[in-house]
């Protein structure tokens, strides 16, 4: 009787160094990441763990985390913006210079967030009606906007909001270390979760990023989609400069300068793929965490500005690369697994 026992031969079966790499996804090593930087701080930084410098690292790490928020979306599906730091700077200038002119706070802030609007829909146009590419136009426009915050106004610093506001964008709740401007932040957290990762948008904009032409024969409005996103990070970037101006009691026109960098590093570090199509809003927000615990400590142990900003530079080219590299390596390996799959085949003899 013929041997009908099924052999495997040890090349068709995936290492046990590959399955733990494919178990383990970039944003859960990120998460760890997070988990084990924070454990090595509160254990050996001095002052780490006392209310207010928690304080303080989280409320440095609101703008940031508030503007990854609508970038992980539009980076998914295949876009950025390198013109948000701008835009929030010019929202403040825009701020100090209303409040100089005598009018209310709460007038001013919606007119901000309406800029904010514009500037991102300039961005979208620019991007979807006139076929030019997002980090060309993003780069222009952050120069651009830069200057006009400049011009609106000038070098002047503007200090006196209302007492009230100023306690809302600084201040803690009771004697926790929470600011209370995390409370808006969770439930726009919550609301950006629900719409990536849970309604026919978010399915789209993945869609989108995967692959834009599959997307719109499948009926996707891509165009309007990407238009959209803009708008919505720029909105999004406003209210940031708001946030700016109140937190730190001060509205200048060069508010938010850098603020690009380190939003773009903390996405992508937090797993989200520049091409588009990949990524979860979890894994960028563990990106934001890890790249502001990471400043905070570098400041706490006295490391310089410029030294922080070569380490957010590092950092932005390490999750660019790590993982194309990791993906590359894959491919090749799984390459590898077929060819000697193939080879260990014997070949089927022939009928008399």
């Amino acid at each position: 009787m013929p041997d009908t026992t099924k052999t495997t031969t040890p090349a068709a079966q995936p290492p046990a160094l590959a399955r733990l790499a494919g178990a383990v996804r970039w944003d859960t090593a990120v998460g760890a990441l997070l988990l084990t930087l924070l454990i090595c701080s509160f254990s050996f930084v001095d002052n780490f763990g006392n209310a207010l410098n928690l304080s303080f690292l989280i409320g440095n790490t609101l703008p940031i985390a508030l503007i990854a928020l609508p970038m992980t979306m539009l980076v998914v599906s295949g876009e950025v913006d390198l013109s948000v730091g701008s835009t929030a700077g010019l929202s403040g200038a825009v701020m100090g210079a209303l409040w100089n002119a005598g009018m209310t706070i709460e007038t001013i802030i919606p007119l901000c967030l309406l800029l904010g609007v514009i500037c991102g829909l300039i961005n979208g146009l620019l991007v979807t009606r006139l076929g030019l590419p997002s980090l060309a136009v993003t780069i222009g426009t952050m120069a651009a906007y830069r200057g006009i915050a400049q011009i609106v106004l000038g070098s002047d610093s503007v200090t006196d909001f209302p007492t009230q506001y100023l306690d809302f964008g600084a201040g803690r709740i009771g004697d926790t270390f929470i600011p209370y401007a995390a409370i808006p932040f969770t439930v726009l957290l919550a609301v950006a979760v629900v719409v990536l990762h849970a309604t026919p948008t978010g399915r789209s904009l993945f869609a989108t990023g995967a692959g834009e032409d599959a997307a719109r024969f499948s009926g996707i409005r891509v165009k309007r989609l990407k238009l959209s996103m803009f708008v919505t990070t720029g909105a999004v970037s406003a209210l940031t400069g708001v946030f700016w101006a109140l937190h730190y009691a001060s509205a200048r026109y060069d508010n938010a300068t850098g603020l690009e960098l380190s939003v773009i590093a903390a996405v992508l570090l937090g797993g989200i793929d520049f091409d588009g199509g990949k990524g979860t809003l979890g894994g960028a927000i563990a990106g934001v965490l890890l790249l502001g615990t990471l400043q905070n400590v570098m400041s706490l142990i006295n490391v310089s500005a410029q030294s922080q900003i070569v380490v957010t530079g590092v950092l932005l080219v390490i999750s660019v690369l790590a993982p194309r590299v990791a993906r590359q390596v894959s491919q090749a390996r799984a390459r590898r697994r077929t060819t000697a799959t193939s080879a260990a085949i014997p070949p089927r003899a022939g009928t008399a």
